[in-house]
């Protein structure tokens, strides 16, 4: 055994406990577990994308209790407690949401590596603004990278959810 899986093994594991997507899930996780290790490997949920580990991109944006995180910065254990809300969560019964569904009929997305963080940002948007502007709809995407479309298509998109989800 190398002097590193020694160390590894030696890591005390805490318990924590998160309600994602709906459902509660309680692991012993090493404390320097990030949220997204947590979600992507533990969970199996590898929707919430890892792109630069630095917060930059936000890939990994999920919503914890309602709020846009970062999840590639954010620790597992800060999170215990919480509703964690990945994009996995985002359809119901085989339906896909508003959101999603724009962003498809709006080529809001190409490679789609941006996506799900695009997404759970829009999301956070929307819910505390059904009619945002333009401004306002890159204010509430700004820490989210996309590198393919160019943004005019994934502001249309979200234009367009905001309008269903207002219908609904």
């Amino acid at each position: 055994m190398s002097t590193t899986e020694t160390a590894a093994q030696d890591i005390p594991k805490v318990a924590v406990e998160i309600t994602v997507n709906g459902q509660s899930y309680r692991r012993e996780v090493e404390p320097r577990t990030l949220l997204v290790q947590f979600i992507r490997e533990e969970l199996r949920l590898t929707g919430t994308h890892i792109g630069c580990d630095t917060t930059y991109c936000g890939a990994c944006t999920i919503l914890l209790d309602g709020e846009p995180v970062k999840s590639c910065t954010m620790l597992a254990a800060q999170a215990d407690g919480g509703e964690v809300l990945t994009v996995e969560g985002l359809e119901k019964d085989g339906e896909l949401h508003p959101l999603q569904t724009a962003f498809s009929e709006h080529h809001g997305l190409q490679c789609g590596y941006c996506t799900p963080g695009m997404l759970m940002s829009s999301l956070a948007l929307l819910q505390n603004n059904a009619s945002p502007t333009e401004k306002q709809i890159r204010k509430g995407i700004q820490g989210n990278l996309c590198r393919c479309t160019g943004y005019h298509n994934i502001f249309k998109a979200i234009e367009a959810a905001a309008a269903e989800m207002r219908e609904d």
